[in-house]
């Protein structure tokens, strides 16, 4: 008997996250050319020097169901909607006291902030070999899998945190300084594309890894990087940041986790 579609669309999400397949490759060398916007899935730029040449050479351009993928890789989700459970490391960030920035401050000039937030997290992520999730609010999500990040994919999620609670710490008469938590939890999800009839809307993660990664997150104070003990252990540190237990709602067992701060960053 013959694999059923569905275990084949899984395969086949399987071995892109664990291994990356041509999309390692694309990613290490679309990067280092001009300028963003890109594609979500293999960082093809769609503008300046970078979209043209790719798409005088090789017919890259902006997916026309969806600009946030290319006509390339909106192919993987017309040919293997669904996806696959895997081993990944979560991440989120976002800005700290957000409501009272905005308060503060006219609708204009606070969308410069936000999207300056965006470009600066988006630009580690991205270095960090991250699949960027979410971008919404004043928060990004993003997920490392082996196959865009590499073995030691918690290690980079964990040093691309860290460098997140740098991104705002640029206080001048044009810039307006702003703190952000950061969360990091590692463990099993299911990743793929969602909205696939009709092309991929945005690639996602679902499940208990994901949601702890939230929490730890949102209980990140400014300036603060809450690490999950599982997370913590898989980056390969030793022993030497701050122990906490936290309760998280929703759950019956604490969580052990590791305190980082912008004073860990170098």
């Amino acid at each position: 008997m013959g694999q059923s579609p569905d275990h084949v669309h899984s395969e086949e999400w399987a071995r892109i996250l664990e291994h990356g397949d041509h999309f390692r490759h694309h990613r290490r060398w679309f990067r280092l050319l001009p300028s963003d916007p890109r594609c979500e899935l293999c960082l093809a730029p769609f503008s300046g020097a970078g979209g043209m040449m790719l798409r005088l050479a090789r017919g890259i351009r902006p997916s026309r169901l969806n600009p946030r993928f290319c006509n390339d890789c909106e192919l993987l989700g017309d040919e293997f909607p669904g996806g696959a459970e895997t081993q990944v490391a979560m991440l989120f960030v976002d800005i700290r006291g957000s409501t009272t920035l905005a308060e503060d401050m006219t609708p204009g000039a606070f969308s410069v902030v936000i999207d300056r937030f965006y470009r600066g997290a988006t630009d580690v992520l991205i270095d960090a070999g991250a699949l960027i999730e979410k971008l919404i609010g004043d928060g990004v999500t993003a997920i490392f899998a082996p196959g865009f990040a590499g073995d030691a994919y918690v290690r980079h999620a964990v040093d691309a945190g860290r460098r997140l609670l740098a991104i705002g710490a640029d206080a001048s008469d044009r810039h307006v300084a702003v703190q952000v938590g950061v969360g990091v939890h590692a463990g099993r999800a299911f990743v793929g594309g969602v909205g696939t009839s009709g092309g991929m809307t945005t690639i996602s993660a679902l499940g208990d890894t994901v949601n702890v990664a939230a929490r730890l997150g949102s209980l990140a104070g400014p300036g603060e990087m809450l690490v999950s003990d599982t997370a913590y252990a898989a980056a390969g540190f030793d022993d030497g940041h701050p122990a906490r237990e936290l309760q998280l709602k929703g759950r019956v067992a604490p969580i052990g986790v590791r305190l980082m701060t912008a004073s860990h960053v170098g």
